[in-house]
């Protein structure tokens, strides 16, 4: 159902089912397409005031029919990432799309959030199915093992999946060791087996520099 035009367009192959993407990220479709604007963005009522608590925002349309249709957001670069009955952690500003049946929802995430608009929160989506994700720059997909821990930039995150534990620390970062950072620096630690998603760029971030 899912395939990419190019690194920038995602194209959906539609046979009267549906899919759920980010409001406004259409940029053509061919066939017969109906839009649904979906308030807040979860599942349900729960979902909707979830988000509204946490900040963590998620404006989403549901789109319907028979034919192709077409997203891109901003030029960004698109990755696509298969659920297999597993969870999804993913920054609700860096997903674009996925199928009608995949559950999304939004989880605590304890220090971690540092990232400006996405405080504490993050966005799930959960299931069985496709999702696009979106990244400033190419994505790159990096395997955490129990052996090997991973230290990610909080501005360079964009999404995790598998059994992974995350701790949001203080410490010396990137930026510190080339004699570039001020003040306190952070960093998240990813521990466990899984899959981390970074981008080669970052976000503005709050709580020091990072």
């Amino acid at each position: 159902m899912f395939r990419l035009q190019g690194s920038r367009t995602l194209a959906v192959d539609l046979t009267g089912d549906a899919v759920k993407a980010k409001n406004g990220s259409m940029v053509a479709y061919d066939g017969r397409m109906t839009f649904k604007k979906m308030t807040g963005g979860g599942d349900g009522l729960r979902g909707m005031v979830t988000r509204r608590l946490t900040g963590e925002q998620m404006s989403v349309m549901e789109v319907k029919g028979q034919g192709t249709c077409y997203f891109a957001d901003r030029a960004s670069e698109i990755s696509l990432v298969s659920l297999r009955g597993d969870k999804l952690y993913v920054e609700a500003s860096n997903l674009l799309c996925t199928e009608a049946g995949l559950r999304t929802g939004t989880t605590f995430t304890g220090l971690r959030g540092g990232a400006t608009g996405n405080g504490l929160f993050t966005t799930t989506v959960e299931g069985t199915g496709q999702a696009a994700i979106m990244s400033d720059g190419s994505a790159v997909a990096l395997r955490v093992s129990a052996q090997y821990p991973l230290f990610v930039d909080p501005g360079a995150y964009i999404a995790h999946q598998g059994s992974l534990r995350q701790h949001f620390q203080s410490g010396v970062n990137f930026r510190t060791l080339i004699g570039e950072g001020s003040g306190e620096s952070f960093q998240i630690r990813f521990e466990g087996e899984g899959v981390v998603y970074v981008q080669p760029s970052e976000r503005n971030t709050i709580g020091g520099d990072v």
